[in-house]
């Protein structure tokens, strides 16, 4: 039976955006047919916490995945970047997944511990980022499912082939686990 991975991304926020890297690399993911799994894509999410996690968990709900990749877009840094865990104030979730395993191989990707405080796994008010949320759930409901996030660098000529390279390699460990 082929894995079930669920890829999300995030829509652009800021006016000058002409796109998110994290939906540009899933694109260029979805045009791939010789990947063996089961990839669901939910691209676009927008750029608020209680919509993006509602629109995750309803997926869940729907079509339940064995691992959720959630992608953000982190324009400062310079490698793709596998968050351990989210956090919610003083709260902290991991992942529970060995993301070492993942990056086995990898060239151009770093394990964070410092998720940031966006949308997308962080914020510093009461209200939870994706990724702490979909962490949450999953722990809450006691499923089945994975979840790891992604930060994803700007993409250019220059590191997008290493880019889409590191991160087919991390959804093929992934499957593998």
């Amino acid at each position: 039976m082929k894995k079930r991975i669920l890829l999300t991304s995030f829509d652009t926020w800021l006016d000058d955006q002409h796109s998110n890297s994290s939906d540009d690399l899933l694109f260029e993911v979805s045009k791939l047919d010789s990947l063996p799994y089961d990839l669901k894509f939910l691209r676009l999410l927008p750029v608020d916490i209680e919509l993006a996690s509602y629109r995750v968990m309803a997926k869940i709900e729907t079509s339940p995945p064995d691992y959720i990749v959630c992608c953000g877009m982190a324009a400062s840094r310079q490698k793709l970047s596998l968050e351990l865990g989210a956090r919610r104030g003083e709260s902290f979730l991991q992942t529970t997944i060995d993301v070492k395993q993942l990056v086995s191989g990898a060239k151009v990707t770093d394990i964070s511990d410092d998720c940031g405080k966006f949308v997308c796994v962080r914020v510093a008010s009461r209200r939870e980022g994706l990724y702490y949320s979909v962490l949450n759930y999953l722990e809450q409901n006691k499923l089945a499912t994975h979840c790891i996030f992604v930060h994803v660098p700007v993409l250019n000529q220059e590191n997008f082939i290493e880019i889409l390279t590191d991160f087919l390699l991390i959804i093929n460990n992934l499957a593998l686990l």
